[in-house]
């Protein structure tokens, strides 16, 4: 009887993956086709179709907090001050504040003077503080720099290798001064699992976590926020297929 059971989980198991690869699979691009634009429709409807973030990310984010104001954000793999970003319209729109962190420390400059209520951290995000990480950094296309050279590579463009000082997300939020987190936003390119498990997202227990998920480290990243009683916002899987968005249980 115990191997019975253990067969149909693992069948459903096998099942409920082989149905969530097709749904990545015809979500290849930033939602074409039918799949996922059922869930996106009221959306665009509601908001429009402009928005700063990649994709449609600001808009779930808008959403799920339903335009709130003055929220608290923590954006690991900021980049940019505007351009792609999921947090420049929540600072500069609906008046939230927070943190923002990139490795690559050309970006400082912007932020302050286009961000003023982010404090900014030229880090890279990783599982410890006081080190240092090997960062490979596409001339063109900073928004894909990687600690993996296959990564870059495999983007069509190969970086260039830099030393970059590294932190913990717990020791950045301390020295900033973070209590509590209404939204954390993390695109750091196949390093997310190393960065929340330097963070002790049980203290800070942010209230929507927007995760990007190469398949390459989505079940990590699944199993991370499962531990800790957090579950995935279905509502938002078939639009964004390369993002999680994951909210805390009761």
């Amino acid at each position: 009887m115990k191997s019975f059971k253990r067969s149909v989980r693992l069948l459903i198991g096998l099942l409920l993956g082989v149905a969530f690869w097709l749904v990545v699979r015809l979500n290849h691009e930033a939602y074409p086709g039918p799949v996922g634009q059922r869930e996106l429709a009221p959306l665009l409807e509601k908001y429009g179709s402009r928005h700063d973030s990649r994709n449609a990310e600001e808009l779930f984010i808008r959403d799920y907090f339903q335009d709130r104001r003055n929220g608290v954000f923590v954006d690991v793999g900021a980049n940019h001050y505007r351009k792609e970003s999921n947090t420049y319209y929540l600072e500069t729109t609906l008046g939230w504040s927070g943190v923002a962190i990139d490795a690559l420390e050309e970006f400082a400059a912007d932020y302050r003077k286009y961000r003023p209520r982010t404090q900014f951290f030229a880090l890279f995000v990783s599982d410890e503080s006081g080190s240092t990480a090997q960062l490979f950094v596409p001339q063109k296309n900073t928004l894909i720099a990687s600690a993996s050279f296959d990564f870059t590579a495999q983007q069509g463009a190969p970086g260039t290798a830099r030393q970059v000082p590294t932190t913990t997300l717990d020791a950045v939020l301390v020295r900033a001064g973070v209590s509590r987190i209404d939204l954390l936003s993390m695109d750091i390119e196949l390093s997310e699992p190393k960065a929340l498990a330097g963070f002790d997202i049980d203290r800070f227990k942010p209230s929507l976590a927007c995760v990007e998920a190469h398949s390459e480290v989505r079940q990590q990243i699944l199993d991370y926020f499962a531990r800790h009683r957090y579950t995935v916002v279905g509502k938002y899987l078939r639009a964004d297929p390369q993002n999680l968005y994951f909210r805390p249980l009761g």
